[in-house]
């Protein structure tokens, strides 16, 4: 029967056999609907086949009227509101279609508010998918849902465990754990100081700075209550003051994120390899080494689990062709080519496509851009830019894209544009204060940052900030080095510079450092083993685009 004709019968009450009491409440319905959602109500009239009236005190009639209502439609409105709810009356009346409907609303929707509700649910629900995936979002958000979630204090101990003792805990500092576990036990502190014995040992003390336990965990009460807590603490202070005694294996957490560096020269040379920076150990690492080096001077992003390396050049040609890498196979593939050859080629990533944009030929400079659809492969060409630029560097920042400096005929550029997919225009923007070629240009809190670069005669430092609300520029703190041609890209809310030329004599060099702009300062990260230049970064989900890379 037509589910309008279903709907019509429900809503003039036509032949109903049933009335559902709840708490605010009723509704008529017809036995033979219902039994058709669900295996609850099938037995439940089964069983009483002459009862007419049956009640559910403790179910609102908001869930009950969804419920009815999906029974005679087919289909249910899930909002952020009423998922919980939903939910639970869903699995309390076997109305699978909407339980369903729950699950992929709350995989879809994960906040620090519903992550751990729809964990527990999961669990008693025999939904595994979703379990794993409000899993994975509490290991990853868990110091936000620590401080703030109202669940977070209601988990128990055995399920705080469960939580802390994981690798994949995405905690910048161990002390983040130490401390939640204080929250936890400061909501009830009469029935929970004495877990304190059982949850401890899944804080990885060693990983402390010897400070932090001496004045903040040693001196906490609830530690200094607990003879086996103060054991704990004592001998791993023990422990870091003494680089004689045998340190037990201690493994770090796993970063939510992974820092790669890709293309350009290493020690000289074409790369072939590609490299990660693990931000909680401080270590470089190489992951992959390719058969034949990389394109020279190609345009690299990611995208969608995957490193696109965007024309460039080999030692006889200028390329057009446009390489797929895909990570958690490591499986190469050539993808649609660019409408022309390009190298020394600006290049970002917005809304799913790849913007690739100016460059150089052998014979000319750029402004043409295009832009490539990966789920068409196909490349299309958009309004060229204002200026012929080369070796520009390029972002994306709410909804456009920005192109900052280049060279224009042998001459660096002071000039700035920005491009609006909606209109398909350029439109200059508020020129640099530094003309500059080679430069780092990345999005960073809400500002298109311009790093380094060369100014026709010598690298610079210099580091500025363009406000696309403003449209004014201001000057950040510069670099630890000057550097042009290097890598950057922005990890865990800091921007990270890799390599490049150094120096007025332009020496190619290992130097990694970072910035941090709530401080706006920059401090020196692991070196390279290695000089560098021409180098790419990209940042990648290590769950689940790279898990294979920290395995």
């Amino acid at each position: 029967m037509d589910n309008s004709v279903l709907k019509e019968l429900l809503l003039e009450e036509s032949l109903c056999d049933a009335v559902i009491k709840v708490g605010d409440g009723e509704f008529k319905a017809h036995r033979i609907i219902l039994c058709g959602c669900s295996s609850y109500f099938s037995e439940l009239f089964c069983s009483n086949p002459t009862q007419k009236v049956f009640s559910f005190p403790d179910v609102s009639s908001k869930v009950m009227s969804l419920i009815v209502e999906n029974a005679y439609t087919g289909s249910v409105t899930v909002t952020e509101d009423n998922v919980l709810d939903l939910l639970a009356g869903a699995q309390r009346f076997d109305v699978n279609s909407i339980i369903q409907a729950c699950c992929d609303f709350l995989q879809k929707n994960l906040s620090s508010d519903s992550s751990i509700v729809a964990w527990r649910l999961a669990e008693h629900s025999q939904y595994p998918e979703l379990r794993e995936k409000a899993c994975l979002y509490i290991l990853l958000h868990f110091q936000e849902i620590a401080r703030f979630s109202q669940e977070f204090v209601q988990l128990s101990v055995e399920e705080l465990t469960y939580f802390i003792e994981k690798d994949e805990l995405n905690v910048k500092q161990e002390s983040a754990v130490f401390e939640a576990i204080l929250r936890w036990i400061g909501f009830a502190p009469e029935e929970r100081r004495d877990h304190l014995t059982t949850l401890l040992p899944s804080v990885r003390l060693l990983l402390m700075p010897i400070e932090y336990l001496v004045e903040i965990v040693s001196k906490d009460d609830t530690v200094r209550n607990n003879l086996d807590c103060v054991n704990m603490v004592t001998s791993t202070v023990e422990i870091l003051r003494d680089p004689s005694m045998e340190r037990p294996p201690t493994r770090t957490r796993l970063p939510a994120e992974l820092l790669f560096t890709i293309s350009g020269f290493h020690d000289g040379r074409p790369n072939d390899k590609i490299e990660l920076h693990n931000v909680r150990t401080d270590r470089w690492l190489t992951v992959y080494q390719n058969d034949q080096p990389f394109p020279r001077y190609c345009g690299c992003v990611h995208l969608q689990g995957s490193i696109y390396f965007i024309g460039g050049s080999d030692t006889h040609y200028y390329l057009s062709s446009v390489q797929k890498f895909t990570l958690a196979t490591q499986r190469w593939q050539e993808v649609g080519s660019l409408h022309e050859p390009r190298c020394f080629i600006g290049v970002a990533v917005l809304n799913g496509f790849i913007y690739a944009m100016g460059g150089m030929n052998r014979s000319r400079r750029l402004k043409s851009a295009e832009r490539f659809q990966p789920n068409t492969n196909q490349w299309t060409e958009i309004a060229p830019m204002h200026h012929w630029r080369a070796d520009a560097g390029a972002a994306a920042l709410h909804g456009k894209i920005y192109i900052c400096g280049g060279l224009s005929g042998g001459e660096p550029l002071f000039s700035a544009e920005c491009y609006n997919p909606d209109t398909d225009q350029w439109t200059l923007i508020t020129p640099m204060e530094t003309a500059r070629y080679g430069a780092g240009v990345v999005s960073y809190n809400g500002h298109i940052y311009v790093a380094g670069g060369e100014d026709g005669t010598n690298n610079v430092s210099t580091v500025s900030a363009y406000d696309p609300v403003s449209k004014h520029r201001r000057t950040a703190a510069p670099m630890l080095y000057t550097r042009s041609c290097f890598g950057i890209a922005v990890l865990e809310e800091q921007l990270y510079v890799v390599g490049g030329f150094q120096n007025e004599d332009s020496l190619v060099c290992s130097k990694v450092e970072r910035y941090d702009g709530a401080g706006d300062s920059w401090q020196a990260v692991r070196d390279l083993d290695h000089i560098c230049v021409f180098v790419s970064c990209c940042v990648v989900e290590r769950e689940p685009h790279a898990v294979a890379y920290l395995s």
